[in-house]
């Protein structure tokens, strides 16, 4: 399935190159960008569910914790108070999976189809000379730290929803590190990708927010 993705992603960006070379602009930067932001105006609907899903479950994060602190001894009652609370809100707490896993292999088919792309003739954009390679000034590896950083810190619940878990607040500074390394060797059509996906979810959650 990922190898059907993949090529589908690849005829996809050459749509887009050609789309640019049409109006004079002939730019496999510019074709990844316009491709990133369509992909992710598709992806519209399930990533809004996901989120409000999410800040579902940060508003009862208060009360789930009343709860497991008052039945800590009793796993049976605390599942069963749990449920009922899921019931009176009227919030299913799987809701936000299937989202997720919908957009997973679509997520892993544009990462591949970008990394192996073959670029017919130049591919430079901005800065490098060629978005086949790494980025050489580390300019794109950095902002694909913060953009990761950013979405993550949004992803967080606010003062009100409880306490955080220490892992999630780690995964909070060690993700976007992480990404930033990795995204060294990255060809920069690819992180170029990331960080203009980065970039929409960012506009999305501050949208939501409001």
């Amino acid at each position: 399935m990922f190898d059907v993705l993949s090529e589908f992603v690849q005829q996809l960006l050459a749509f887009f190159y050609t789309l640019t070379n049409s109006v004079g602009l002939p730019n496999y930067g510019l074709a990844i960008i316009l491709m990133t932001i369509v992909i992710k105006l598709i992806l519209w609907p399930l990533t809004q569910k996901q989120i409000q899903s999410m800040k579902d479950m940060m508003k009862l994060q208060p009360m789930m914790d009343e709860i497991r602190a008052k039945y800590k001894n009793d796993k049976e009652r605390m599942n069963l108070e749990l449920a009922n609370l899921y019931k009176k809100m009227n919030i299913n707490p799987l809701s936000g999976c299937l989202p997720l896993l919908i957009q997973f292999p679509i997520m892993i088919g544009i990462f591949y189809g970008i990394r192996d792309f073959q670029y017919v003739g130049p591919a430079n954009f901005l800065w490098m000379e060629s978005i086949s390679n790494p980025d050489p000034w580390y300019i794109l590896p950095v902002l694909s730290a913060l953009t990761t950083f950013i979405t993550s810190k949004q992803s967080m619940p606010g003062p009100g929803a409880g306490k955080s878990p220490l892992n999630n607040k780690m995964m909070t500074y060690f993700m976007p590190l992480f990404i930033g390394y990795i995204s060294i060797t990255f060809p920069a059509g690819l992180v170029l990708y990331w960080v203009v996906m980065n970039l929409m979810q960012i506009l999305q959650q501050t949208m939501m927010q409001k």
